[in-house]
């Protein structure tokens, strides 16, 4: 029973109700469609200049490749159905939102907690590769750098949404520019043969010059292809900030998606095509490496793309923790985490759960292991989509009448194509480390223990959520 419901009088319950809710607002309208579409982005644009590069150790070019043209297109179907869920329901939850309205509190928990695993670990993951490019840069890198970059953004968001979004906003369009000079500048050197330079393992079903490392190693470059993308599915969570949420969240979700893809196939082709395949490989900072190698180490080039490079990485980090800041918001304010962790500051930032998963991340980035923190990151994403793909395939079939002002081309078809690409993703980790999938794995079932034995006794009605399934449960006992 939810600690709200108590044996007072009504006018008690409902004072304690409303001041609950009170303390746990958002800052209503700050969030325009633009600003979502830069919110995409800047979730995924470190993607481009670090992470990916560590698939081509993992499949060669050609794997690599492969992995990223059904990795978009899974993000593309996933991002289609998104919108309309997200039009159906605009609250700060996203997927957990959708998966609670479909399968109920356990089903909605899997969902969250899944989420914040990938939105948890993935700033550690960019914290790591700040660090490469500020020692490249600066001869100073290590956990003097990650403590820097979580201390100052984590107070800025503090500061309130609004404001900390048009920062990225501005963060965001700085790195889409380097990203634009990287590209131009490694037209002129792209020879195709470079791609195919790692050399080739014969021992392995399908080795060949186009895939050096056989068939297997498609699946396994699936996750530094997943990183390409990673978090774009994460602008339903501004749903509650968002001015006009019916329009501006698809025109977010499907706007940022296709500038990733263009940047990622650019960044595949350009990077490995015009400095090596296997120079990238296991490259701290990929594209500067690519610049040195094919204009030398002192040009302004490579100092350019180096310097503002580090605005593509710290957008990404800025924009996540927005985003596990919003998610847990929402798992907290419904009793699913503790509730202090939903508290908003007088800005309207929720201030715990900007804080908490801080420290924790800051910790998992002391490890410096920027290529296995991503794996641990991509088993969260990828559970997740799996359900929110179920989700969006319930919430059609069984409840076709409720209102979406965003309608996804091909409906279920759609969601179904996402749903088989999101499940063989969930293995490809594996594939790759399965030690660390198996640590990813175990926070996860903690998570789920700590549903079973404590939070699910605790839950609170009222939540939007909450308010959302009583409202279908009574329009179906009226039919």
């Amino acid at each position: 029973m939810s600690e709200l419901k108590s044996a007072v009088a009504p006018s008690t319950a409902h004072t304690e109700t409303t001041d609950y809710f009170a303390q746990r607002q958002l800052k209503k309208g700050a969030v325009g469609w633009l600003l979502l579409v830069g919110l995409g982005v800047a979730y995924v644009i470190s993607g481009d200049f670090a992470g990916w590069n560590f698939g081509l150790a993992q499949g060669g070019w050609g794997g690599m490749f492969i992995a990223t043209v059904v990795v978009a297109f899974m993000y593309l179907c996933m991002c289609l159905c998104m919108s309309e869920m997200s039009t159906m329901l605009p609250t700060a939850g996203g997927g957990y939102s959708f998966a609670r309205t479909a399968f109920g509190p356990m089903g909605g928990y899997l969902t969250g907690t899944a989420i914040l695993i990938e939105y948890a670990i993935a700033p550690a993951a960019i914290a790591c590769f700040i660090g490469a490019y500020c020692e490249s840069l600066f001869g100073i890198g290590g956990w003097i750098i990650y403590l820097v970059c979580y201390l100052l953004f984590m107070g800025i968001h503090l500061k309130g949404a609004g404001e900390a979004l048009k920062i990225m906003f501005v963060i965001t369009a700085v790195a889409a520019v380097a990203l634009m000079v990287f590209i131009f500048a490694m037209l002129p050197a792209f020879k195709s043969a470079n791609l195919f330079d790692i050399a080739v393992n014969t021992e392995v079903a399908g080795a060949s010059a186009f895939l050096p490392l056989g068939y297997l190693g498609i699946w396994a470059a699936v996750p530094y292809a997943i990183w390409f993308f990673l978090a774009v599915e994460g602008v339903p969570l501004a749903a509650e900030e968002a001015k006009d949420p019916e329009k501006s969240l698809p025109r977010g979700l499907i706007g940022s998606m296709l500038i990733l893809a263009f940047f990622a196939l650019s960044i595949l082709f350009l990077g490995p095509g015009a400095a090596g395949a296997d120079l990238l490989k296991n490259s701290g900072a990929p594209l500067v490496d690519a610049l040195k190698a094919v204009y030398g180490a002192n040009t302004w080039l490579a100092s350019f793309v180096n310097f503002v490079g580090l605005a593509g990485l710290i957008a990404s980090f800025f924009s996540i923790i927005y985003a596990y800041s919003r998610q847990i918001f929402a798992l907290s304010r419904a009793g699913y985490l503790p509730k202090k962790l939903s508290l908003t500051n007088k800005n309207h930032a929720p201030h715990w759960a900007i804080i908490v998963p801080g420290v924790i991340g800051f910790c998992m980035s002391l490890s410096g292991e920027g290529d296995l923190l991503i794996l641990m990151a991509v088993f969260g994403a990828t559970i997740s989509y799996v359900l929110m793909m179920l989700s969006y395939i319930r919430l059609k079939t069984s409840k076709a009448d409720l209102v979406r002002p965003y309608k996804a081309p091909g409906g279920v078809v759609t969601a179904s194509i996402a749903l088989v690409l999101a499940a063989i993703a969930v293995v490809a980790g594996f594939v790759v480390d399965p030690k660390v999938w198996l640590m990813a794995a175990a926070i996860y079932v903690g998570f789920i223990a700590y549903f079973l034995l404590y939070s699910r006794h605790h839950l609170v009605a009222g939540t939007p959520e909450e308010e959302f399934a009583n409202i279908q449960q009574a329009e179906q006992e009226l039919k």
